[in-house]
């Protein structure tokens, strides 16, 4: 136990509390574990996003069409991850994204979360998730944090920029309320410590989910419009949902985490410059855990795509601010 009372210790280096009432949704981010901003960015705005994001999903030369469901299929799609995000092909560095990570209400709003607009960006994914496509799988839900047990306290909060519908029979993030207010100690009565690690990720099992049912729980499905920011503390159980039959909405949305640029090692920011001059993608934290995913996009037997992409199709405009936000100016 003394190992990982040490662990800890090091881990909990950038810990932070959230101290309201503040009279705003912060009150909910501190109480429920997550919040919703409505109108961070203009819902024409979020209309432009998410047109740059589909016309970028139909520039790899497939059979590939929006509006024929039976072109629909996992072959004319470039690869992405079982839970529908795009990580390759340097989609993360495009002028769209970076646009959508520099928008001021998104900026302002993580400001006002850590008290300082010195902040650094996550350089994470892009979710497009097609509706009832028939050659993929649904999705069972995979309830999880995305902060080691070793830490505790605030650490990392991540955002979803929210470009189409999320209602009720669309797909959209899944959250446990409340769950970040007692994930301590669940973690301390019904976790063994021998078992926790550093990595800061952690599926919480079916038989451990009855721990929060107990205490009245239950999952809520996170409605919100095309422009709205959806915010949750990493400790917050979640999971993203699938849409339902019943959907016809193509779920669009630009993860995005901020948090100050004061709490970064040097060694973090030695990496955000790898990854930025890569242009690779790395977590969804924007400080800590910034890992590195791989340059190529492959296939599960290891091929790489011949469709594979070591640049973006349009590159930014490197402002001081993108600079900033991206780790490689200092503020």
């Amino acid at each position: 136990m003394s190992s990982t009372i040490s662990n800890t210790t090091t881990l909990n280096r950038t810990s932070f509390r959230l101290t309201g009432p503040y009279g705003d949704w912060r009150d909910d981010l501190q109480s429920q574990g997550y919040a919703v901003i409505k109108k961070a960015i203009d819902p024409e705005k979020a209309q432009y996003y998410q047109q740059k994001a589909l016309d970028w999903l139909q520039s790899f030369n497939t059979p590939l069409d929006l509006q024929d469901r039976s072109t629909w299929k996992t072959d004319n799609l470039p690869i992405q991850s079982k839970v529908n995000t795009f990580k390759h092909y340097s989609v993360v560095h495009e002028t769209f994204m970076w646009e959508a990570r520099m928008e001021p209400k998104i900026l302002d709003a993580f400001a006002q979360i850590w008290g300082t607009d010195e902040l650094l960006v996550s350089f994470d994914a892009l979710n497009i998730t097609l509706p009832n496509q028939k050659d993929k799988p649904t999705l069972k839900p995979w309830p999880h944090v995305d902060q080691s047990p070793m830490r505790r306290g605030l650490h990392c909060v991540q955002g979803i920029i929210n470009l189409s519908p999320a209602g009720p029979d669309d797909g959209s993030l899944i959250v446990l309320p409340r769950s970040n207010t007692v994930m301590e100690s669940f973690l301390d009565t019904e976790t063994d410590p021998d078992t926790w690690q550093k990595k800061d990720f952690r599926f919480i099992s079916e038989d451990e989910m009855t721990w929060f049912r107990s205490r009245g729980m239950k999952p809520v499905k996170v409605l919100a419009e095309p422009g709205d920011l959806i915010v949750w503390d990493s400790r917050t159980v979640h999971w993203g949902g699938e849409p339902t039959p019943n959907s016809d909405t193509i779920r669009t949305v630009i993860y995005a985490s901020y948090s100050p640029a004061k709490l970064a090692t040097h060694e973090t920011l030695q990496l955000k410059k790898e990854a930025f001059e890569s242009f690779l993608a790395t977590t969804h934290w924007a400080h800590d855990n910034v890992v590195l995913r791989e340059r190529e996009a492959c296939f599960e037997d290891g091929r790489v795509d011949p469709r594979n992409r070591s640049e973006p199709l349009e590159k930014p405009e490197y402002s001081d601010r993108l600079l900033q936000l991206a780790g490689l100016k200092p503020y």
